[in-house]
C-alpha cells in the first residue's frame, strides 16, 4: 500500500492532538518499508537501515506535539530518514561526501500488482533487468516516483535536487526501461 497525503495528515494529527499509539503504529507500518529501502541506498546494511528507520520514528513520537507544525509528513520522514543515514556516515568517517550516483537502490518486486501480472514472464523479466540496469540517481527517482508514489516535488526535496533534474532522470529512466523492452514508454506517462 503506498502512502496516501490524506491518510497520512489524519495519523499525523491523531499522533499530535490525542498521542494516539495505535496512529503513531500505522504510520509506523505504512512508512516503514519505503524509508527502510530508502536508507539502505546510503548506508548499504539491512541492520543499519532497520535501526535508522527506528530511531527516526522512535524521534517522532518524542516530538509529537510538534508534528501538527510539520507541513508535509511524508518528505519530512524522507528528508529525516536521509539525514540520519548520512550522520551516521559522517560519524564512521566511512564516506565524507556522498552522491546520488554512490547509491545502492533496491526495487520492489512488481509481480504483486496486477496490472503488471498481464506482462509476460519474460517481458517481467526485461523490465526488471532494465531497472536494475538505471544509474543509480535514474534508478533512485524512478523507485522513489513510481514505486513509493512520491510527487516530483517531494522527491526534489528529498534529494534537493531540481524538479527538472527529476523530469531528466525519469525520462532517462522510462527511455531507457523502454528501449529494452522495445516500448516508447514517453507515450504511456503513467507507466
Amino acid at each position: 500500500m503506498k502512502p496516501g497525503s490524506n491518510d497520512t495528515r489524519e495519523l499525523q494529527r491523531r499522533i499530535a492532538t490525542y498521542d494516539d499509539q495505535q496512529a503513531y503504529q500505522d504510520l509506523f507500518h505504512l512508512f516503514y518499508k519505503p524509508l527502510l529501502s530508502f536508507s539502505n541506498a546510503f548506508v548499504r546494511s539491512h541492520e543499519l537501515s532497520e535501526e535508522i528507520v527506528s530511531d527516526v520514528f522512535i524521534r517522532i513520537w518524542e516530538r509529537r506535539a510538534q508534528l501538527q507544525e510539520v507541513e508535509n509528513l511524508k518528505v519530512y520522514l524522507y528528508v529525516s530518514t536521509r539525514n540520519t543515514a548520512l550522520k551516521y556516515l559522517l560519524s564512521k568517517q566511512k564516506q565524507a561526501s556522498i552522491t546520488l550516483d554512490d547509491l545502492q537502490v533496491e526495487l520492489e518486486s512488481q509481480h504483486h500488482d496486477p496490472e503488471q501480472l498481464l506482462l509476460t514472464a519474460e517481458l517481467m523479466s526485461r523490465v526488471a533487468q532494465a531497472i536494475n540496469d538505471l544509474p543509480p540517481r535514474c534508478k533512485m527517482v524512478y523507485k522513489l516516483i513510481k514505486e513509493d508514489g512520491l510527487r516530483y516535488k517531494e522527491v526534489a526535496e528529498i534529494l534537493n535536487i531540481s524538479i527538472k533534474t527529476i523530469d531528466n532522470q525519469l525520462a532517462i529512466a522510462l527511455r531507457k526501461i523502454g528501449k529494452a523492452i522495445n516500448i516508447n514508454l514517453r507515450k504511456f506517462a503513467c507507466f
